[in-house]
């Protein structure tokens, strides 16, 4: 957490250490319980919900910027992230922000503060194991939830937007990258990764032709283990072949279901 002097100084001085007028947003998106999940966060005294996000340092690049956001955040590493979007179109961003000083933060803000300038923001998503996120509290928030993406509530600021957005890039991108080695457990069955498959697109696969164009891509691989789900039902369980797998992330695959 934040002092209130450490806080004071990102406002007066943040300038110096962070570029101006662009932001990192990040839709990170979790799986748990077959849906498809979504952090949010509660911005301190405003009563409202939003995605997780953070300034740029003026001597990072846009990929170290987004790792490092991501692992203040959320405390993981070496995450699947992707830039999806450019925003800076919408009323709020177009217009200069009304940061009321008693609602929103701690100390009275100059006319002239770097913050109340227009700003652009990068849209990066993640995909998360879902148990092994841990929130930090930030300057701006200190609660979070998980949403399912069928039920998201009015978001502050363009947050709706950017959610939307990032599900139809992730929607797209499934079809030409391996997305799912860090929403499945290290060990799955063919049906996991197919209902997985399922959720992401929003539709029904065939359950005969979605394995063989899995297996045939290279990026899984049979293990001798099976796991016992009843009587005489034992699938066999799978892993990711890890090589490949980031070979196909380099590459590009084409999947057609």
């Amino acid at each position: 957490m934040k002092t209130e002097e450490e806080v004071e100084d990102f406002i007066l001085n943040g300038h110096k250490h962070y570029l101006r007028h662009i932001t990192i947003d990040c839709a990170i998106i979790g799986y748990h319980d077959q849906q498809l999940k979504i952090l949010l966060v509660k911005w301190k005294h405003l009563n409202g919900w939003g995605l997780p996000g953070g300034f740029i340092m003026n001597e990072e690049t846009l990929n170290e910027a987004a790792n490092r956001i991501l692992m203040e955040k959320t405390s993981l590493s070496d995450l699947f992230l992707q830039q999806f979007y450019t925003f800076g179109d919408s009323f709020f961003r177009l217009s200069k922000k009304d940061w009321d000083k008693d609602q929103r933060l701690l100390i009275p803000i100059p006319e002239d503060n770097w913050l109340l300038e227009r700003t652009i923001s990068i849209g990066y998503y993640a995909v998360v194991d879902f148990e092994k996120v841990s929130i930090s509290p930030d300057i701006f928030y200190d609660e979070y939830q998980w949403c399912d993406i069928q039920s998201i509530p009015e978001l502050l600021f363009d947050h709706n937007e950017m959610v939307e957005k990032a599900i139809q890039t992730i929607r797209l991108q499934i079809y030409h990258q391996p997305i799912g080695y860090n929403l499945l457990s290290e060990k799955f069955t063919l049906p996991e990764i197919h209902v997985l498959y399922e959720t992401i697109l929003g539709k029904q696969l065939d359950r005969r032709n979605f394995p063989k164009k899995l297996m045939s891509l290279g990026i899984l691989k049979k293990l001798d283990e099976q796991r016992s789900i009843g009587p005489h039902r034992s699938p066999f369980l799978y892993e990711f072949d890890k090589e490949n797998y980031e070979k196909a992330l380099m590459e590009g695959i084409a999947l057609a279901f």
